[in-house]
């Protein structure tokens, strides 16, 4: 990266040098592109490089010295041949799993496992709404949430050629967002009178979570609402929603955030020591599965331009 806005450059760039034992290099096998890369290398992500050039890549999979293959994040950029990791914050690739899947489940598992399991709080048996299920990161939810034992999951999704695709993952009902709003509306609370909606895992903001909160509101004292978690991880379809007071007064809707500066402490400290582990093994078993689309290096400023409207992670493979 040259420069912020810009697409990263493919070229010779110094290898990294461990500046103390707690540091390992290790040989990079393939790195995920996604919207954190590309925010921090926009400049205006509060994460962004501090100086450049600079190498692009906050996780990825590589080989250590002894051979061992492992999913890691970053001290300096992945995307490279070599790259810094701490040798106390990586965890092994179990057998099973090619270097493009392992390297493209990882971010999925933060925005949907995290978001599920310590903002949502979710227990078995409770119906789950994966609002954006159609991306990387909302199909992996499905399939995670059906894993973590709900009841039921409610799928939607602007592309329906994916979203038909998703009662096979676990969804058991599906909602084009491409409808007009009242026939949103109108289906989100027959589905919310049938089994309430306990959990919304929400990938879109904007307009599509404005449809959402307002069928799922309650009536005050003639009509008490069950309480609804709903957890707000991505804003693909817009940064600002119009919330009235009034909603949030007349109903028992909870509204959080899934990130890095929301997430509690125990959640980052387990990640790689339970929760990752757990994930990559389910992806060996066949229990979730994640779809790829491998591009080299050496393409990587064509690569940058893709869009994942496909519902494919794009993994640079090294």
């Amino acid at each position: 990266m040259h420069r912020f806005g810009e697409a990263p450059r493919y070229g010779d760039f110094p290898d990294p040098v461990p500046e103390n034992d707690n540091q390992l290099l290790i040989t990079m096998k393939a790195a995920s592109i996604k919207n954190l890369d590309k925010g921090r290398a926009s400049g205006a992500h509060y994460g962004s490089h501090g100086h450049l050039p600079a190498v692009v890549g906050v996780d990825g999979v590589g080989v250590l010295a002894d051979g061992t293959r492992v999913y890691a994040m970053g001290l300096t950029g992945m995307m490279a041949e070599k790259a810094l990791i701490d040798k106390s914050r990586y965890m092994a690739i179990p057998d099973g799993i090619d270097d493009v899947s392992a390297a493209a489940l990882p971010n999925a598992v933060i925005g949907a496992a995290l978001a599920l399991r310590y903002r949502a709080g979710m227990e078995p048996g409770q119906t789950v709404l994966i609002n954006g299920a159609t991306g990387v990161t909302g199909k992996a939810a499905v399939q995670i949430a059906r894993c973590y034992g709900a009841k039921r999951i409610i799928a939607t999704g602007r592309n329906w050629d994916i979203l038909q695709t998703l009662p096979e993952l676990g969804a058991g009902e599906i909602i084009s967002l491409k409808q007009d709003d009242e026939a949103i509306t109108k289906r989100l609370k027959e589905l919310h009178a049938i089994s309430p909606i306990d959990i919304v895992i929400d990938y879109t903001w904007g307009h599509p979570a404005e449809l959402i909160l307002n069928a799922l509101k309650g009536g005050g004292l003639t009509n008490i609402s069950p309480r609804v978690r709903f957890v707000t991880v991505g804003s693909m379809a817009g940064e600002q929603i119009q919330l009235s007071s009034g909603l949030l007064r007349s109903s028992a809707i909870e509204i959080l955030g899934s990130g890095f500066g929301s997430l509690p402490r125990e959640a980052l400290v387990q990640l790689n020591v339970e929760i990752l582990p757990e994930m990559m093994q389910w992806l060996a078993d066949g229990k979730i599965k994640i779809d790829t689309q491998a591009v080299p290096l050496s393409g990587i400023e064509e690569a940058w331009q893709l869009n994942e409207n496909n519902g494919k992670r794009l993994v640079v493979v090294i």
